[in-house]
């Protein structure tokens, strides 16, 4: 897990930092927090689901059924889907709430390799200590999804409320046996469709109607998962022959050295 630090002029005035060019950094995130805002694309490209944190629901992306593992992050960093959920476009950047305040402030990961001395990359602050514009660009960016995800939980709690969120369970193939994935919660549709007119209303009012559809269209996606597996599965027996014949050829190499000298 990433450590963030808050972004100071104290600490960083003298600091740059880069853009990042590979996704590596997301390749353990199984799931990841999605807003109302991005959901409409995000559901065409990956399965959708509420996961259980802190005693309240959350909507997030599906990315893996294996912890620890995202599968749309290739080998080479690449992103291998349609849609890159909104948290992971301003990273190293990430607004965090310290506890026991109601104020977010602007946090960077300094272990991401993106931090730099000054004159290497976009500085953090200019001559008189304000943040500079494409910083204030990432930090109007991340004020977007905060106020989206507040937006959001709103949105997902009165979904909770109704009593129309329940588990889904998939299944994870393991060596050929089907081992069941808890932990994943959908829309029940057959409470969603009783729902009398009132708690639509309700719904309505509180914009999770749109999340309820679209989370039930996202299940569909669950082959996206299957697909990216084989990818995975099938790029790391490229590697393992490749890595093979290297040895194969090394050894050989190095037979014909000491033969000729």
């Amino acid at each position: 897990m990433p450590e963030f630090t808050a972004v100071t002029r104290e600490r960083h005035a003298s600091k740059a930092w880069r853009r990042y060019t590979s996704y590596a950094f997301a390749a353990g995130d199984a799931a990841l927090p999605l807003v109302a805002s991005e959901l409409a694309q995000a559901v065409m490209s990956m399965p959708v689901a509420f996961i259980k944190q802190d005693g309240r629901f959350v909507l997030m992306a599906v990315l893996s059924l294996t912890p620890g593992r995202s599968l749309f992050v290739a080998p080479d960093g690449r992103w291998l889907g349609e849609c890159v959920p909104m948290v992971l476009r301003s990273y190293p950047f990430r607004l965090l709430q310290p506890e026991r305040t109601e104020q977010s402030i602007l946090c960077v990961d300094e272990d991401s390799g993106l931090v730099v001395d000054a004159g290497q990359g976009e500085a953090f602050f200019d001559a008189g200590g304000a943040l500079t514009d494409p910083l204030k660009q990432v930090l109007d960016f991340l004020s977007q999804i905060e106020r989206s995800q507040a937006a959001t939980d709103l949105a997902v709690a009165a979904l909770a409320e109704a009593g129309v969120i329940e588990p889904w369970t998939l299944t994870l193939k393991n060596s050929g046996t089907n081992v069941p994935v808890i932990g994943l919660h959908r829309i029940a549709e057959d409470s969603f469709n009783v729902l009398d007119d009132e708690a639509l209303l309700t719904l309505r009012r509180a914009g999770a109607l749109p999340i309820a559809y679209l989370q039930m269209l996202s299940m569909q996606q669950t082959k996206v998962l299957t697909r990216l597996t084989e990818f995975h599965e099938h790029a790391r027996a490229e590697a393992a022959k490749a890595a093979t014949l290297g040895a194969a050829f090394g050894v050989l190499s190095d037979q014909e050295f000491r033969l000729v000298f």
